[in-house]
């Protein structure tokens, strides 16, 4: 597939799905506070305080103390703009900080709402009716980072378990949406759940990577049972790098098992940022075909969320980072990622590709790459995470094409690190969907990585 004969129809396509946003909305760089959040898209100091302050607002028990810690973090602030001014001048007194706390928790919890659709499936399932009544699939996520006992791991466990009924019963009765219920291959599952290793065991360290498989893999085979018996697709979630291994290892080798060739639905990440995902895929690609399935294994292409992460900790041991630190490397290396995949489906290999992207020119990319490999709309599932692709979202709908939302599920504590992440994507300098809230031209959006 030549790269240069896509080009016009990436072009006609991302036109296509710009005309389709909706219009008026604030756009995800207003989830917490106007200025604050557009400030802090431009100031690495305010950027560091106000993330500081959403991950400590769990243990704040008053909004005196809420109001404390806020402005103790500005103080660090050099040059505050007047607004955060404003907000330090409120916490000299015990009125102003009553006022400032009230203010802070509202905006915290609202843009958790924004991200986080309810502490449990069924506090979610409004949310996940309405998608589905509006032709969007979910997927949702427990939130939950690393467990650090088996006691943790057991409770997130019986959390999937308890999730996949929950969601069963969300989407029975439901109308049908062909799009989303079937592709090339067969049916698709309506209930969707993505799960974490690492919140699967405590064991999970790159110094014993076997110890920490296994135990994950005595989690992991009930969960699949519980997915097949209720007819639904379970994702395994890709984390940090060092894990990269372990996770892969687990999740071909435990549904390379007898007992799970008939099913159920299942799939992996591929982090398009890391630079060894190439030689990735091309595993996952010969697994598939060496080990035939029911259901085709799903191979979800993300940019990564990990970078600061990885590159920090890299620089700290004296390590050649394992992800593209220029961020055109990683969009090129996503869009060829995307090719290779949906190659390798044409010609034969058994496996479903979801792209997961915000990105306009890497949306429109993958629709014209499945398009010319010879796939319909229903091959090719467009994902976003809610919250920050919603506007993605509805132009995808609208425009006849299969999108499911990511929808994260759990309290404020077990979704800080979630927030913040997800913070960092809103802020970043180098995001697309700050470039895109910012009023960057479309031919620019468009470009070519």
């Amino acid at each position: 597939m030549d790269p240069a004969t896509l080009e016009p129809r990436v072009q006609a396509i991302g036109r296509d799905l710009a005309a389709a946003l909706p219009r008026g909305g604030k756009g995800p760089l207003r989830a917490l506070d106007e200025k604050a959040m557009d400030y802090a898209a431009q100031d690495a100091e305010l950027r560091a305080a106000l993330f500081r302050f959403v991950d400590v607002v769990p243990a704040c028990r008053s909004l005196d103390d809420l109001a404390r810690h806020l402005t103790a973090f500005l103080d660090d602030v050099g040059d505050r703009p007047p607004s955060i001014e404003a907000a330090m001048r409120m916490g000299d007194s015990r009125a102003g900080r009553a006022a400032l706390g009230g203010a802070a928790a509202v905006g915290v919890r609202r843009m958790a709402h924004r991200f986080i659709v309810g502490a449990t499936p069924a506090d979610a399932s409004a949310v996940l009716r309405a998608l589905w009544q509006s032709g969007v699939g979910a997927s949702v996520d427990l939130l939950g980072e690393a467990t650090v006992t088996s006691a943790e791991a057991d409770r997130y466990a019986a959390r999937c378990a308890e999730a996949l009924d929950a969601l069963a019963g969300v989407y029975a009765g439901l109308p049908a949406r062909p799009l989303l219920e079937a592709d090339g291959a067969g049916p698709t599952p309506r209930v969707n759940l993505s799960v974490k290793t690492s919140a699967l065991t405590p064991l999970l360290r790159p110094d014993a990577p076997d110890l920490g498989r296994e135990d994950a893999a005595g989690r992991l085979r009930p969960l699949l049972r519980r997915a097949h018996a209720a007819g639904a697709h379970l994702h395994i979630d890709m984390e940090s790098f060092d894990s990269i291994e372990a996770v892969t290892d687990l999740v071909l080798t435990v549904l390379a098992e007898d007992e799970f060739a008939a099913g159920p639905s299942a799939g992996v990440v591929l982090q398009a940022y890391l630079r060894e995902s190439p030689a990735q895929l091309e595993r996952l690609l010969t697994w598939t075909r060496e080990h035939q399935r029911a259901s085709p294994l799903t191979v979800r292409l993300v940019k990564g969320a990990y970078w600061d992460h990885e590159v920090v900790e890299a620089v700290q041991h004296g390590w050649k980072p394992p992800v593209f630190e220029v961020k055109a490397d990683s969009d090129r290396n996503f869009e060829a990622l995307t090719r290779r995949l949906v190659e390798a489906r044409a010609g034969g290999a058994p496996v479903r590709i979801a792209i997961a992207s915000h990105n306009l020119r890497s949306v429109a990319h993958a629709i014209a790459a499945n398009e010319q490999a010879g796939g319909g709309p229903a091959d090719l599932e467009l994902q976003v995470l809610r919250g920050l692709g919603d506007e993605l979202q509805a132009a995808l709908a609208a425009t006849g094409r299969r999108v499911r939302t990511y929808c994260p599920v759990g309290d404020l504590v077990a979704g800080m690190a979630y927030l913040v992440r997800r913070l960092l994507e809103n802020t970043s300098n180098e995001s697309f969907l700050h470039d895109q809230a910012t009023g960057a031209p479309l031919d620019e959006l468009l470009a070519a990585p």
